[in-house]
């Protein structure tokens, strides 16, 4: 499964309603996992960004899915790095030419 990590900005909707972040974080979770990845990990931030997400999942067509589903709720502005892990960074730098 491919590693992709979620950096995320509240949007003027999504602060005026704080309080329900906590409900909607668990339906994103139920929406992972029901697409076949995993939720590996949330944080509230401070900084650049107010959360950022660490997510598992089958294909880049999950993800692309699942945050078009997330933006289309209005309550934030996402931008979705994939990620490598040690191992596979590692071993792609191995195989360079």
């Amino acid at each position: 499964m491919s590693h992709y990590i979620l950096l995320i900005n509240w949007t003027e909707q999504g602060i005026s309603k704080i309080k329900d972040s906590s409900d909607r974080y668990n339906s994103f979770k139920a929406s992972v996992e029901k697409a076949g990845g995993k939720l590996i990990g949330g944080y509230y931030t401070f900084g650049e960004y107010d959360v950022v997400i660490i997510i598992e999942a089958p294909n880049d067509e999950a993800v692309m899915s699942l945050m078009l589903k997330v933006g289309s709720y209005g309550n934030v502005r996402t931008k979705t790095l994939k990620a490598f892990t040690a191992e596979e960074g590692m071993k792609i730098i191995k195989d360079l030419p």
